[in-house]
């Protein structure tokens, strides 16, 4: 299923991209969210293929201004969004530029919930003091517990070790409405122990949701982990997924196939399952609107030199078919929990089950649906690890996508990507 998904989503992002100048206008009526990308990083993570640049006073100020000119290029074509996600990277890098970025997005375009990503060195007084009242949900990248696995990841000498990081969150626990830590599965050297140790001090954490994510690669970062520590061995993901579900069942409510809420409330992480549509802005961010993705450029130069020219930085634009937009519509609305089929058969004209009729038919083989009649899906247990699964195959697509895009940057640049304290990374 993997490998067939590889192919099927990279045939999707390989199809010959377009040139668009600018995003579309918005559709009255339809509800829109903000993603905005922060890509520096004071530590580049081997496992790591989002778009990420060694992080340097020099150009992070200046790109924070470029990102606020960018959101008054996309207020002018009248978007309105009722939430922001903030992702990166470390979006906390720079705290008094970041708050100013997040007071005028709410002011340009009424945001009333902003989500925002952060490392465990962050969660400082100071910089919570600053993010209080206007983040409401707090995102830490722990990745896991584990001093050994922190050290294999490049973060035990920044961010400390399993317990200083879990004192860390259990000062700030309750500040926010939602404070989530994030944390990664099926390592090759992440044995079974690892991962009960993870979940045990996930649920002591005192944090009120906790992501799961699978380990997702592009296929130049898998090649890496193999050399150095084995193998991505996807036959016991599934193992480790049931121990995940079985561990938080008890405490948690799922709110995604791989978010779970202590309380079952709070943002979830994904702001792809809230919305149909969504705005990125920032250099490498992705806007999906009306059936076409709209990619900015992975390059800070150009992307400083179009906004300059009073352009949005965009590079490329991907026309999804009618049955790839119904396929993804489907992917994200199961990866939350719940497909609507009189809102699909609104949307599209035709059933779900007739548009979709071989992914259907298999995921009803497997025995993915929990309710399955004319009004909604929702999933057993294998079903949602069948999304995992395919979002696993979908992202990792996206890496790849990613990877190319940074391969044809110039030579200058690759010295951001790569670098880290003088040691080259990957090239």
């Amino acid at each position: 299923m993997t490998v067939f998904l590889r192919h099927e989503f990279g045939k999707l992002l390989k199809s010959n991209p377009m040139r668009d100048d600018r995003l579309p206008a918005p559709i009255a009526g339809q509800n829109y969210m903000l993603y905005v990308h922060i890509p520096f990083c004071e530590v580049l993570c081997p496992y790591c293929t989002f778009h990420r640049v060694v992080c340097g006073k020099e150009y992070m100020k200046s790109y924070f201004a470029q990102l606020r000119h960018e959101m008054f290029l996309v207020a002018r074509l009248g978007y309105r969004f009722h939430s922001m996600y903030v992702g990166g990277g470390t979006p906390t890098i720079l705290m008094d530029e970041l708050a100013h970025t997040i007071d005028l997005a709410c002011e340009l375009f009424g945001i009333r919930e902003v989500s925002c990503e952060t490392n465990p060195n962050h969660l400082e007084p100071e910089m919570i003091g600053m993010l209080r009242g206007r983040v409401q949900r707090l995102s830490v990248g722990v990745q896991s517990f584990d001093d050994g696995l922190l050290r294999y990841m490049k973060r035990y000498e920044k961010y400390g070790s399993g317990m200083e990081i879990l004192q860390r969150i259990e000062k700030v626990a309750g500040i926010f409405p939602t404070l989530n830590i994030d944390l990664i599965f099926n390592f090759p050297n992440q044995s079974e122990q690892i991962l009960e140790d993870d979940l045990k001090k996930a649920i002591h954490s005192e944090a009120n949701q906790v992501t799961f994510y699978p380990l997702m690669t592009s296929t130049m970062v898998k090649r890496a982990i193999s050399d150095t520590i084995g193998k991505v061995d996807y036959r016991r993901e599934a193992r480790y997924y049931w121990r995940i579900l079985n561990a938080l069942s008890k405490n948690f409510t799922a709110k995604s196939a791989w978010t779970f809420s202590r309380n079952g409330q709070g943002m979830i992480d994904e702001y792809i399952v809230e919305c149909d549509d969504y705005v990125g802005i920032g250099s490498g961010a992705f806007s999906y609107l009306g059936g076409r993705l709209y990619i900015n450029t992975f390059s800070l130069m150009e992307y400083e030199r179009a906004l300059s020219e009073g352009s949005q930085p965009l590079s490329k634009m991907i026309s999804f078919s009618r049955y790839d937009q119904m396929r993804y519509n489907a992917l994200m609305s199961l990866f939350g929990l719940r497909l609507d089929k009189r809102r699909f058969r609104q949307i599209y004209h035709i059933s779900v089950e007739q548009a979709l009729w071989l992914e259907v038919l298999y995921l009803r083989l497997v025995k993915a649906f929990e309710r399955d009649d004319e009004d909604v899906m929702t999933l057993t247990p294998m079903g949602r690890y069948m999304m995992v699964v395919m979002m696993r195959a979908f992202f990792s697509n996206m890496n790849d996508f990613r990877e190319r895009a940074r391969s044809s940057l110039p030579e200058e640049e690759h010295a951001l990507l790569a670098v880290e304290s003088g040691k080259v990374l990957n090239k």
